[in-house]
């Protein structure tokens, strides 16, 4: 029991520690070396960013976090200005220093209609975060349940293992707080056939973590299905 709680906790210290721009925050500053493309991306200015292509602007051109223009447009949830340049071209599987990328920031996020456009426009289904996790993961872990749905139908691999040892179920269940939106992803999971006796890698498994965790709801969904 011990050893497990240690375990646990080293994996939330991994994913709690991360440097400059984890997963899931936003830019609260412009970066050094961000360009004219990029400070109108965070400011969601439409008719900069026309402008700024019309003149050759670089749409690939890297701040000093290594994000492009789109990467900060989705940082802040920009539709308006992520949708003018994924239509321009710009690539919605470039990543910065920290393998964050626009289609797995959007994901994490729950940034639904920016996900969409990058699941449009070429997304990469098998790409990973610094984590080794798909964007199913993290969607799973924070509770966006319709970001879930969308993940699961454009064919996202419902058991990938990520670095931790954890699937999106797991994670639902280990990292969720038990409530209505966790219990909801772990249905849908559950209903899109995730494996549901996939343990970590202390051998324990999603059922017997619900139990641990006294999520009485997911327990009975679990068990439902034929968890052991």
């Amino acid at each position: 029991m011990l050893r497990r709680a240690f375990v646990l906790g080293a994996a939330l210290l991994a994913l709690t520690s991360a440097p400059f721009m984890a997963a899931g925050e936003t830019m609260s500053e412009t970066p050094l070396h961000a360009t004219p493309l990029h400070t109108a991306a965070k400011r969601n200015d439409v008719a900069r960013i026309e402008a700024l292509l019309a003149d050759g602007a670089d749409i690939e051109a890297r701040d000093d976090s290594g994000a492009t223009a789109l990467l900060v447009a989705t940082h802040e949830n920009n539709v308006a200005a992520a949708r003018l340049l994924i239509a321009a071209g710009a690539d919605v599987n470039a990543k910065d220093k920290i393998s964050d990328s626009p289609y797995l920031y959007a994901g994490a996020r729950g940034h639904l209609d920016i996900l969409k456009l990058t699941l449009t426009h070429g997304a990469d289904l098998k790409s990973t975060n610094r984590f080794g996790g798909t964007a199913l993961i993290p969607a799973s872990e924070r509770g966006h349940v319709e970001t879930v749905r969308t993940l699961i139908a454009a064919g996202v691999d419902v058991d990938h293992v990520n670095n931790l040892g954890w699937t999106a179920l797991l994670e639902a269940v280990i990292l969720g707080n038990g409530g209505e939106r966790h219990r909801q992803i772990v249905d849908v999971l559950i209903k899109a056939g995730a494996d549901i006796n996939l343990a970590d890698r202390e051998g324990v498994s999603p059922l017997q973590h619900a139990r641990g965790h006294g999520y009485d709801e997911i327990e009975q969904l679990l068990v439902a299905a034929g968890a052991r």
